[in-house]
């Protein structure tokens, strides 16, 4: 076991290992369930007649996966103690993720609907952290519960990475004696409106194009009237609940503003570096997946008469493999662990660029180890009765969001030139 993983953490995913197999697996058994995780009829996730949304039936498993994490106490684990939650560190998210992920896929971890037994709450600890007394006291309660949803509008079907570019405005205006914002404009992949009771809409409200001072983030109640659903956008990995959302005239009070008035970008940056770090986390456990499924199913098949295993080509393609996956997982928690001894300016400061590294490579291991398997496992690999197209088509995806692929080169070759951050 890695050395900075402590002996309760592993006490922990212990734990994890038994609620998975005593609770979640006889759930997945139950009735038809078996149906959402048979790639063959993977179409069972997916309502086609309500524009490819998840269907009910499969939302309504994953809800009940989570409340019985939920009574386990396993849900709340990322959160702290004053809010029931198991005062989670970097670290200990980071080897948690990775070991959910390395199961592969089932009720305890699903790559298509960012599910997961052990919760992130990234929106409850912005509202911690930027909400007034009456908003914490309205979002933290429910968004625990899962009473409360909350969508985040930050991304414009003109502007994806570069969100100082938005087009969406807020114009102060007063209605029926009370002082607020009228909003205009327009948003993409605003996942989970369908479910969503608000979302976190970032407009423009002073300022010049391209500054990152000028945008302020608003909590606007869904449904509002001018706030609408245009299409839902369909994916490499459906089903979908990533929408194109439209902007006309939604009108909030000024209680609404979340954070400091033209500073919204601080609301949307604050948990990045651990998103990062996780997502990192999780590819690093799918990776693991793959290439251990690739190792057994080498030494089981033969042809030619020996086992698959024997061939060089094979086993040197999953060595190198497994070697990435072993640097980048020491780094990983390495990262993660020093986070824990930082406030969040010094990470931003002194270890954005590291952690761009992590969530970089883990993210593009991911897809080559589940490459890698789909080619070991010849056409089998290919079909539909092995895992693996789920795992590449999912973690593709991480390669754009929480920052593409060329976002994170920037972070890093910044750090490194002495164009941002530290230059020590």
């Amino acid at each position: 076991m890695n050395v900075l993983i402590s002996d309760t953490l592993c006490e922990l995913l212990q734990r994890l290992d038994a609620f998975i197999e005593e609770q979640l697996k006889p759930l997945e058994a139950q009735g038809d369930n078996k149906r959402f995780f048979d790639h063959r009829r993977e179409f069972g996730r997916t309502d086609w007649e309500r524009d490819g949304l998840p269907s009910r039936e499969w939302e309504a498993l994953l809800a009940e996966a989570r409340r019985l994490a939920r009574d386990a106490g396993f849900l709340a684990y990322a959160l702290p103690g004053e809010y029931g939650g198991g005062d989670a560190s970097n670290l200990d998210m980071a080897v948690v993720r990775e070991h959910l992920a390395a199961k592969g896929i089932g009720l305890h971890c699903d790559l298509q609907n960012e599910h997961s037994i052990v919760g992130n709450f990234p929106t409850t600890l912005a509202f911690r952290d930027f909400g007034s007394e009456a908003q914490k006291a309205a979002f933290i309660p429910g968004s625990i519960a899962g009473t409360v949803g909350v969508a985040f509008g930050l991304t414009e079907p003109e502007h994806g990475s570069d969100a100082t570019w938005l087009e969406t405005t807020a114009v102060a205006e007063q209605r029926d004696g009370v002082a607020g914002w009228c909003l205009n404009g327009s948003k993409m992949w605003t996942t989970g409106m369908h479910v969503a009771t608000h979302v976190l809409l970032f407009a423009r409200t002073a300022g010049e194009q391209g500054s990152a001072r000028g945008i302020t983030c608003f909590v606007v109640p869904n449904p509002s009237p001018g706030l609408r659903v245009e299409e839902w956008l369909w994916t490499f990995n459906m089903p979908t609940d990533h929408p194109r959302v439209s902007v006309n005239n939604v009108w909030v009070p000024e209680s609404a503003v979340l954070g400091e008035l033209g500073l919204g970008l601080a609301v949307a940056q604050h948990f990045v570096h651990e998103n990062r770090i996780r997502q990192a986390a999780s590819s690093l456990g799918t990776a693991r997946y793959c290439i251990r499924e690739s190792v057994a199913y080498a030494r089981e098949r033969h042809t030619f008469g020996r086992p698959l295993a024997s061939n060089q080509g094979i086993q040197f393609r999953l060595a190198e493999l497994h070697a990435d996956y072993e640097l980048v997982k020491a780094l990983t928690f390495q990262v993660a662990a020093e986070m824990d001894q930082m406030s969040k300016p010094d990470v931003a400061e002194r270890l954005s660029d590291k952690v761009a590294i992590c969530n970089y490579r883990a993210n593009r291991l991911a897809c080559e180890a589940a490459d890698a398997a789909i080619q070991v496992h010849g056409a089998m690999g290919y079909s539909r009765y092995k895992q693996f197209e789920h795992h590449y088509r999912h973690h593709r995806r991480y390669r754009i969001t929480e920052g593409s692929d060329e976002i994170q080169l920037r972070k890093i070759a910044g750090h490194l030139f002495g164009f941002i951050g530290s230059r020590e």
